[in-house]
């Protein structure tokens, strides 16, 4: 299934939870997305040649506030990948609480392919000839795959550079270096919060923290910051996986070890202190928690009635299909979704943005304090409201999120 149509079918699964509360009009426009972009671009590459990249840049809903989404590089990313994340951007701000709208950008490259010089003009090039979309009060970026806080850095420079200012006025952009106005703790906060909800789970049934052991997809950003955290509070990390292969010890993984290999080889594969396994392989291999933390689509049809773990905690955006949440459910796995789980991320952004709208600065401290109780806040208020409504937590993540959206179009108008 394409990220698009499983957005639309998460969508689709809501509306009737809410048909009684809202006019249709309301679900017609949800529907619908405010605004879609898309860029040529043309950098001069190092090897002398002008290079033509697509790009896209998306708005789905502004009604809470200006679209907030990642940039996203990849060499398949296409336009209802982009279109799709962007929804899914709706929900999980207005789930979390934070002011923002949803929003996503694509750029058409492999970044793994380009030089770091390269990186920097492509990245430089996209924010020359998207800074019409990019302002504190219209579209907000941020790092997403193939991206990171280095590249921000940059796109802040081009903006900056291009207004002729010594910095940009207002928060254009989120996840950037800490010494240029970035967020301590934010690239670790999207894995936090999914470490944290993770831990709210297993207390919810009634399973100790310590001593229980996770499986992890994608030793990344995301994956590999949970995997940290989650040892940290005590669970067994029994097997990690990356795009290159995965490895695995039931009696647990050293993951200061398993960083060194990383750091030397640069893929946990062939780790002396695990053995090898194939990476779809891992999904179904035993454990209590499992944490997607790669990419879409990996939990489906196919392998959900062979999945063993009793928690899946959905680091990564849509990595559970319509269909596999369908045999989940018969079967009693309970799923973290990923507008809950993973919101970390952009409940650290939002900090970021009143820092830098405000002038101030936070401590690392305060932001940990802080993200951890509004995923706490937030886990409790999800499972309550699944409870009551006898929803999965799924359904109950959507009804809040898009009920939240409706009631902020209904109290805006329907008028320009």
């Amino acid at each position: 299934m394409s990220m698009l149509a499983h957005a639309l079918v998460n969508f689709d699964r809501t509306v009737p939870l809410l048909k009684g509360e809202f006019d249709e009009a309301v679900f017609t426009r949800l529907r619908c997305w405010k605004e879609k972009i898309e860029l040529r671009l043309s950098p001069l590459f190092s090897d002398g040649r002008v290079h033509v990249v697509t790009a896209y840049v998306v708005q789905h809903c502004n009604t809470l506030g200006p679209a907030k989404g990642g940039i996203r590089m990849a060499p398949n990313v296409t336009l209802d990948d982009v279109s799709a994340l962007a929804m899914e951007m709706s929900w999980k701000c207005a789930l979390i609480g934070v002011p923002f709208g949803g929003g996503k950008s694509g750029i058409v490259a492999d970044p793994t392919k380009l030089s770091a010089q390269d990186k920097e003009i492509l990245i430089r090039s996209f924010a020359r000839n998207a800074h019409r979309h990019i302002h504190p009060l219209v579209y907000v970026p941020a790092p997403d795959m193939g991206t990171n806080e280095k590249d921000m850095g940059h796109m802040k420079d081009a903006i900056s550079y291009s207004q002729g200012l010594a910095t940009t006025q207002g928060c254009y952009i989120t996840g950037k270096p800490v010494i240029l106005g970035g967020l301590p703790g934010r690239r670790e906060a999207t894995g936090r919060g999914v470490a944290v909800a993770t831990c709210e789970a297993l207390k919810l049934l009634g399973k100790k923290v310590k001593g229980a052991t996770a499986i992890v997809q994608g030793y990344g950003n995301v994956g590999g910051v949970a995997a940290r955290e989650l040892a940290r509070l005590g669970m067994k990390i029994v097997g990690v996986s990356d795009m290159y292969g995965a490895t695995i010890n039931a009696k647990g993984l050293n993951l200061v070890k398993l960083d060194g290999h990383v750091q030397k080889t640069g893929s946990v594969k062939g780790f002396d202190g695990g053995k090898d396994i194939d990476g779809s392989a891992l999904l179904e291999a035993p454990c209590d928690v499992l944490v997607p933390a790669a990419t879409a689509n990996q939990i489906t049809g196919k392998n959900a009635a062979r999945i063993q773990a009793k928690i899946i905690a959905e680091g990564a955006n849509g990595p559970t299909t319509p269909e596999a949440d369908e045999i989940l459910a018969r079967r009693n796995v309970f799923v973290i979704p990923d507008i809950l789980c993973n919101a970390g991320g952009v409940y650290a952004s939002y900090l970021e943005y009143t820092q830098e709208t405000q002038q101030e600065q936070m401590t690392e401290e305060e932001v940990r304090s802080r993200l951890e109780n509004r995923m706490k806040e937030k886990f409790q208020l999800v499972m309550k409201t699944a409870t009551d409504g006898k929803l999965r937590p799924r359904d109950a993540s959507m009804y809040l999120a898009v009920r939240n959206v409706c009631m902020a179009m209904v109290a805006r108008g329907f008028l320009p």
